[in-house]
């Protein structure tokens, strides 16, 4: 038996799964990732463009869109720790655009039918999702609320770095509009994490992204990831598609030569905006398992960990999720927690999330265990494509101990 109880015919297995959608044109090209109790099994298919001549290889890099959360949500608590920022307090001294909120009657209510909001934003609203303002699965004008979001061009739909604005006009913009709910009652998604990168910033005196460099990625070794990608790396961005509606086939999302992650954006989203590899994504999933320990170097206390991995929903938070979460997850901050064993890939305790421009990763304590999925095809649904719980299946079912 190998040292991590992975069964070598089971991987197989795996690889035979995974293959087929690539077989079947589901997706141009896949990187897999598996590692237990330090053995760790990576598996690069298909190509990095339809069409192309450059494979998918192991350090292919990605847009890995809302698995950045994670890693904001971490980059808070290490300011947190450093009593930089403290979890109740308000957001309103650094982000005064956010002062004095107006929250909608309904969420179907004219922009102008506000009540005032019965407390201040805090920074753990903003780490568990309930700062009362975020995406929802709808259309655009589904109500005037989100038609006016996605007007101003704020981040309500996928990461598109080229159309977002510098992080003061975001913040600006996003004051104009009333909450959609009141401060830390509902679960709303995405523009939470937006809000935590510009806090970041204002609260260190820097660009977020160089607060990311400095104390996570460089500690540990993450030197693939960022907000885009150097001229000397573009050959291995993988090309990224997205699905049409009508007819199903791939079309152009973003291409790596002179697409949106080419050159640094106006705006470093913080749902949404880094790119990676499999890697570099693992040694951020194994300094959480070790709870917040990376060889000799410690990001975050192991009560921060703990706190990060922990559910923060009450049960009806958890029910109003808008399909973003499974009935057996919740959220912590920054990320999902699995709450209730009903599936093979379901184990309490379990933590991570995935991103809608193809890929996903979870950590499991309970069987040291972490999972990497990166595709460069966007998902159609928040409940993403069979290949997503394929993956997971194949990732448990190769347990051998």
């Amino acid at each position: 038996m190998s040292i991590g109880g992975l069964s070598k015919t089971r991987l197989g297995g795996m690889h035979d799964v995974v293959a087929g959608y690539v077989e079947r044109g589901t997706v141009p090209g896949i990187v897999t990732l598996v590692s237990r109790r330090g053995e760790t099994h990576v598996d690069a298919i298909g190509m990095q463009a339809i069409g192309g001549y450059d494979p998918i290889r192991r350090d292919t890099i990605f847009r890995i869109s809302s698995m950045t959360k994670p890693i904001t949500a971490v980059a808070a608590m290490i300011l947190v720790e450093e009593c930089k920022l403290r979890l109740d307090d308000p957001v309103d001294q650094l982000l005064p655009e956010l002062a004095d909120r107006r929250v909608l009657k309904r969420l179907d209510s004219p922009l102008d039918e506000t009540v005032p909001a019965k407390r201040a934003i805090s920074v753990r609203d903003l780490l568990t999702f309930r700062m009362g303002f975020g995406q929802a699965m709808a259309s655009p004008d589904a109500y005037p609320i989100l038609k006016a979001a996605d007007d101003l061009k704020i981040g309500m739909g996928p990461p598109m770095p080229a159309a977002t604005p510098a992080p003061d006009e975001w913040l600006r913009r996003l004051g104009t509009l009333p909450l959609m709910h009141q401060p830390g009652e509902a679960w709303m998604y995405n523009t939470a994490a937006d809000v935590l990168g510009v806090l970041i910033g204002r609260a260190t005196g820097q660009p977020f992204e160089v607060f990311l460099r400095e104390r996570i990625f460089a500690p540990l070794g993450m030197h693939d990831t960022g907000f885009s990608v150097p001229a000397d790396k573009l050959g291995r961005l993988a090309t990224g598609y997205k699905t049409d509606g009508e007819t199903g086939a791939l079309q152009l999302f973003d291409a790596a030569e002179g697409g949106q992650w080419s050159h640094p954006p106006a705006f470093q989203s913080g749902a949404g905006g880094l790119v990676s590899t499999a890697d570099d994504y693992l040694a951020f999933c194994r300094m959480l398992l070790n709870k917040g320990k990376h060889g000799n170097t410690r990001i975050l206390s192991r009560p921060a960990v703990q706190l990060m991995t922990s559910d923060q929903l009450t049960p009806e938070q958890r029910a109003n999720t808008g399909g973003f979460l499974q009935e057996n997850s919740s959220w912590g901050f920054g990320m999902a927690v699995c709450i209730q064993r009903d599936d093979l890939m379901a184990v309490p305790g379990r933590f991570g999330w995935d991103g809608g421009l193809g890929t996903s990763a979870y950590s499991d304590p309970a069987e040291d265990l972490v999972g990497i999925l990166l595709t460069q095809c966007a998902w159609s649904s928040p409940s993403g494509p069979q290949l997503w719980p394929d993956f997971w299946t194949s990732v448990y079912q190769t347990i051998d101990d």
